[in-house]
């Protein structure tokens, strides 16, 4: 009999999970990962997303811990969309 383990069934990512993309739809942030991972996320986790016209949501940047809006004041760390925060 062969004897296995359950992680050699999986072949895992070696670099660090990034942020690829983000999209901002009416009621949902989707996110985009490096590892091929798609995060649909409610915005009404994030408060100020949600009251933020559609023209504000749009403004982000990526940066190397997460997602930046300026004019908004707002960051959402990576971390926000891998762990439970609630």
């Amino acid at each position: 009999m062969l004897s296995t383990t359950l992680k050699d069934h999986f072949n895992r990512p070696t670099e660090p999970t990034k942020i690829r993309k983000v999209t901002v739809e009416s009621s949902v942030l989707v996110v985009f990962l490096s590892d091929g991972r798609v995060i649909y996320t409610p915005l009404d986790w994030f408060p100020v997303l949600k009251a933020a016209n559609h023209t504000l949501r749009e403004k982000f940047r990526l940066t190397p811990r997460g997602i930046h809006w300026d004019e908004l004041d707002e960051d959402i760390p990576l971390e926000t969309f891998l762990d439970d925060y609630r």
